[in-house]
């Protein structure tokens, strides 16, 4: 799998707005882009660190993955997504390797961005996210 960089780490929250001062105040980051992702009933918040991002990820439904987390493990890191010049490709690949895909196919994530997820049963517990942007 081509792999050029770290994306993007995903961080569970229950609120965004209690968690921005932190990263704002205390880390001198700058929230460049709150989005809610409707059909993953997720608000997120970005912050840009050199070529990675970290994306704060709150529920906005009970029927959220994101509640369903926060709930079984608490606030923190969800995912680690990595940028791939086709997810369609990587994802074949994964397949092929004997990896367990959550996502058969890409779809469309925050920022415009093409995803899918690897099972965590097949990464040694992490949720992986594999994604570029402009691929349907």
């Amino acid at each position: 799998m081509e792999i050029s960089h770290i994306e993007h780490l995903g961080i569970a929250v229950k609120s965004i707005d209690a968690h921005l001062p932190y990263y704002e105040n205390v880390l001198g980051l700058k929230c460049y882009g709150i989005e809610v992702v409707a059909d993953q009933h997720v608000k997120t918040a970005f912050f840009k660190i050199g070529q990675t991002k970290l994306e704060l990820l709150e529920p906005t439904s009970e029927e959220s993955t994101i509640a369903k987390f926060i709930e079984k493990r608490g606030e923190g890191i969800h995912h680690i997504a990595f940028a791939v010049p086709s997810v369609r490709s990587a994802l074949d690949e994964a397949s092929s390797k004997g990896v367990q895909l959550i996502d058969k196919a890409p779809r469309g994530g925050a920022e415009g961005l093409s995803i899918a997820f690897l099972h965590p049963k097949s990464t040694g517990s992490v949720l992986t996210e594999l994604c570029m942007s402009g691929e349907k």
